[in-house]
């Protein structure tokens, strides 16, 4: 599974979830905007579609890449990103210790986790957690939502997080 992350210095880098990954060999780090795959699933916060089983041929042949940058700065990261493939990820919980509990607050690690749980590749999505410690409160705080969304398409995750949305209102 290739997967490749567009690295932009914004962040600790004795926090950082990216960096960490390209030591380990689970991910390219990539610092030239140049030599992004353009083709790739991008995941995107701001996209309005979801990352679903029917990303899984785009997966394949072309891998995912994050952009890893601040989340203060991530809105103005990405309105200047042109490509094809914008995906997002649905409701679920960061369990990393900068933005522990907050939704949708995810690092690259975790958003890459969730992209290939969710598009049933939950053997690789599982192996991306070694090497950091915290990773597995990730997949236990989520459990119950990344197997509700594993291996849906597009609308029956929307209509999920819909469900799961509107669940969290009304308390």
């Amino acid at each position: 599974m290739k997967i490749y992350i567009y690295h932009k210095n914004q962040c600790d880098p004795k926090r950082c979830t990216a960096l960490k990954m390209g030591k380990l060999n689970m991910a390219k780090i990539i610092k030239d905007y140049r030599k992004i795959p353009r083709r790739a699933l991008l995941l995107n916060p701001f996209s309005k579609i979801p990352v679903s089983v029917e990303d899984r041929e785009i997966i394949e042949r072309y891998g995912i890449l994050a952009l890893d940058c601040s989340w203060q700065h991530a809105r103005e990261v990405f309105k200047r990103v042109r490509f094809k493939n914008h995906r997002r990820l649905p409701f679920l919980i960061a369990a990393n210790p900068v933005n522990y509990g907050k939704p949708y607050k995810l690092s690259t690690l975790e958003a890459c986790i969730a992209t290939l749980y969710i598009a049933n590749y939950k053997n690789e999505a599982l192996s991306l957690l070694s090497g950091f410690k915290w990773a597995k409160t990730f997949i236990d705080l989520n459990r119950d939502l990344l197997e509700s969304y594993a291996g849906k398409g597009r609308e029956e995750i929307e209509k999920i997080e819909k469900e799961v949305l509107d669940r969290i209102s009304k308390r």
